[in-house]
């Protein structure tokens, strides 16, 4: 048996790599460049024209001649006659109790005692110190001067806090990185106030609207954090699947389960503002959008995952390196379908507890039109969720291994009489070689413990002399028989 050595070349990407790198960047880029052109050219075309004319909007804040929103600090709360209900006292009638907060005006003067409305009474209530809104209707009710209505807290100062925290920790942890998925992230927002909003209030259709504008937040929040790459374009295909398979869900899903949108009080406003409002269309659009963050989340990981298990194992077959991107993709899965369960139920607690105690059966409360939108927004974004993941992973593991990206290294294995033959394309980290010349009458290249390695005949030595051979380093498949006994 004869004896060889492997050479360990630069680590460093060469011009193959280089090379091979570009192709899977062109690769994707032809089937994505066009997606995001007719992307476009249907945004263009849907681009909402501002006019709100057919709108008749009834502002809440808005206010009466005579009658102004006010604020005010909180200097102390008493439960006492309510003031509104002096004039009532004074026609001999009894006055109702409630919480008062004397509140010191931004404007100056002095205390004034408002009102807090039961709700708030008995939610949370007012204490010393906060800052709250109210509304003055002392000129509007010259009877009862000094009527004021408390309306709303005053939260900016504490919810600027928490975003300038958030974007701290942010860039502390995740760096440019993170600082660029915040920029994203207000892009974001940016293409549905100026796109999805203004379209689905002048009637556009709610499917492309919710579709085109997902593709656009999405290409832009994708390469805008995690840069140009054949990565991060992997992922994009992949959330493009998921996004196709969430809409097709959703648009059949809105009529099957008779989606109406006429819950609550918000969509009763809606309707009559505009014919063109479709609410049905609102939930469509809805259930698109509500799962762009978790989808983008598990194609980006599943897309970095393929590409890191190929470069620790350049020679894994592709059904593989499938198979193992999809074991950590499993993973991923169990945990993010919950993820959006809760993440819903959290946001519907009040709704679920009202209905949880009505006395209905288990399966009418949950079909019935209060939980019926939840429930299906859980499931439609579930689904688009689960086929993304098999599909990124595919994606990826077929681009990785149609561009080749490997270094090509190159492995001198020693066989009896001398003789040296490079192997080109072995990964010498790994590679051990040893001669069997008992059973195959050749050498073999072993490298992670497969039978993939290149096969180098042995020359016929016949009855010369062969050297003792040298001691050699055992493989681990070696060590693990021979510590196995």
């Amino acid at each position: 048996m004869g004896h060889g050595h492997a050479h360990t070349a630069n680590t460093a990407p060469d011009a193959a790599t280089l090379a091979a790198r570009r192709k899977a960047n062109w690769l994707l880029a032809a089937i994505l460049l066009p997606v995001t052109v007719l992307t476009l050219i249907g945004m263009i075309a849907l681009w909402p024209s501002g006019d709100r004319s057919g709108v008749t909007v009834v502002d809440p804040y808005a206010t009466a001649p005579g009658v102004s929103f006010e604020t005010g600090t909180v200097q102390r709360v008493a439960i006492e006659t309510c003031p509104s209900s002096q004039s009532a006292i004074e026609a001999g009638g009894e006055g109702q109790e409630c919480m008062v907060a004397y509140t010191q005006p931004e404007a100056g003067g002095g205390l004034q005692p408002v009102e807090i409305t039961p709700e708030i009474a008995k939610s949370r209530g007012v204490e010393a110190g906060d800052k709250i809104r109210y509304l003055n209707l002392s000129e509007v009710m010259p009877d009862q001067p000094g009527t004021l209505i408390f309306v709303d807290f005053v939260r900016s100062v504490p919810m600027v806090l928490l975003a300038i925290l958030y974007a701290v920790v942010v860039v502390a942890v995740a760096r440019w990185r993170g600082f660029r998925a915040i920029l994203g992230l207000v892009g974001g927002f940016i293409v549905m106030g100026q796109f999805i909003l203004p379209g689905l209030v002048e009637g556009k259709p709610p499917l492309l609207l919710g579709l085109i504008g997902s593709i656009v937040i999405m290409i832009g929040v994708l390469y805008f954090a995690h840069g140009f790459s054949a990565r991060t374009s992997t992922a994009l295909l992949g959330t493009l699947f998921g996004l196709g398979v969430t809409a097709v869900m959703a648009a059949w899903a809105t009529d099957a389960a008779y989606l109406t949108g006429v819950g609550d009080e918000d969509t009763y406003q809606l309707v009559n503002m505009s014919g063109a409002i479709s609410l049905s269309g609102i939930i469509l659009c809805g259930l698109i959008i509500s799962g762009l963050g978790v989808l983008n989340d598990v194609t980006i990981t599943q897309s970095s995952a393929v590409w890191e298990m190929y470069e620790l194992a350049p020679h894994a077959s592709t059904r593989r390196l499938f198979a193992g991107a999809m074991r950590v993709g499993r993973d991923h899965i169990a945990s993010t379908v919950y993820t959006i369960a809760f993440a819903y139920a959290g946001a519907a607690l009040p709704v679920l507890i009202l209905v949880s105690l009505y006395q209905r059966p288990l399966m009418d409360t949950m079909t019935s039109g209060v939980l019926a939108e939840e429930i299906v927004r859980t499931l439609v974004g579930s689904i688009g969720l689960v086929l993304a993941i098999p599909a990124t992973t595919l994606i990826a593991v077929l681009v990785v291994k149609a561009t080749g990206i490997r270094r090509p290294e190159e492995v001198t294995v020693g066989v009896p009489g001398g003789e040296a033959l490079a192997v080109a394309g072995a990964d010498p980290s790994r590679a051990a070689h040893f001669v069997d010349s008992e059973h195959d009458g050749g050498a073999r290249l072993a490298g992670d413990g497969n039978d993939g390695g290149a096969r180098v005949p042995v020359p016929d030595t016949g009855s010369v002399p062969q050297p003792e051979p040298a001691e050699q380093p055992l493989t681990r498949r070696a060590r693990r028989r021979a510590e196995s006994g």
